[in-house]
């Protein structure tokens, strides 16, 4: 597995992340903790170091599933997590903080990020230099090492690295979701910020696996995915039909080399989710796939074919 600096920090992350909001059930469906436990264990046996989850993945339940699955490898792992953004008051972040040290099973939170920015989805308002106060409190105090964002535009990561270094950023990215290639992916570039590319697989797309009408359960978030409206669902399954061919003449799976997409950009890394532990060791050997100069103009073209209809809304979801 290729491993990569975390920005400016000293911690070395995986080029795949195995990303774990399916193992907090809530908006997922058919989620079982016994086979998350074991992809997880998967992913780390294939060479996947890194982990990312959020308090608000199951109120915690997802935390606590991945400290439980990791406990006897702390030391050879990078945990990352979130704090939402109804708890980005100063008090909040610390109390948040220490819940998620406690479900992660750890003293020391690897990469604490900030989930959405303030005021997202109806969240009170709270000045950012309040909290990256907190945060930075939470570095100095070693309870973090460092600090990262999601979901911010270039103008909110900016604001928010005048108050303290902001080593990530994690923005939906994909072959058919690139709106952070024009606003905030240049920015981090210059400033040495990794980007975590979160459903890089545009949640499962581009692996294929939908058909011709997808249908979803009620309680699977994915229904209200922007992608899987009629015109743009029409425009992916032209793309992946253009990508199939690229997919087997290179020996890999359509979601493998959608991966392998998103980590040949500089200073980026892809969060792929795994329900199973096939899904896990499949997604760490997307690590290995090599890419030429015309594989990656050809991939290039093929995710056109989605996101030259899309509008500049970098939300994926329907609010």
């Amino acid at each position: 597995m290729k491993l990569r600096t975390l920005g400016k920090s000293e911690l070395q992350i995986s080029a795949v992340v195995m990303g774990t909001w399916q193992a907090g059930k809530q908006m997922w469906a058919g989620i079982d903790d016994a086979v998350t436990t074991r992809a997880i264990r998967a992913a780390f046996e294939a060479g996947i170091t890194t982990f990312d989850s959020a308090e608000a993945y199951g109120r915690g339940h997802s935390e606590r599933i991945v400290g439980a699955a990791l406990a006897d490898v702390r030391d050879r792992v990078v945990l990352a997590t979130k704090v939402f953004a109804n708890h980005l008051k100063y008090d909040q972040v610390m109390d948040a903080c220490h819940r998620s040290l406690k479900n992660l099973n750890t003293d020391t939170i690897d990469l604490y990020q900030i989930h959405w920015p303030a005021g997202s989805f109806g969240t009170p308002s709270v000045p950012i230099e309040e909290t990256m106060a907190a945060m930075n409190e939470l570095q100095h105090q070693e309870k973090i090492r460092a600090i990262g964002v999601s979901n911010f535009s270039r103008a909110q990561l900016e604001q928010a690295a005048g108050y303290g270094r902001i080593d990530s950023l994690q923005p939906p990215y994909s072959l058919f979701w690139r709106h952070v290639e024009k606003d905030a992916m240049p920015y981090c570039v210059a400033n040495g910020i990794t980007v975590l590319a979160y459903s890089s697989m545009a949640q499962g797309l581009l692996t294929g696996k939908f058909g011709a009408d997808p249908k979803f359960e009620k309680a699977d978030h994915r229904s209200g995915n922007r992608l899987f409206e009629p015109d743009h669902y029409k425009r992916v399954l032209q793309a992946l039909e253009k990508l199939q061919p690229l997919a087997d003449k290179k020996g890999y799976s359509m979601g493998q080399l959608a991966l392998a997409w998103v980590i040949s950009h500089a200073g980026t890394c892809a969060i792929a989710g795994a329900r199973n532990a096939d899904q896990a060791v499949e997604n760490a050997q997307a690590a290995d796939v090599s890419l030429s100069a015309d594989e990656l103009a050809r991939l290039d073209e093929i995710g056109r074919i989605v996101t030259d209809h899309l509008d500049d809304n970098p939300v994926m979801w329907h609010s």
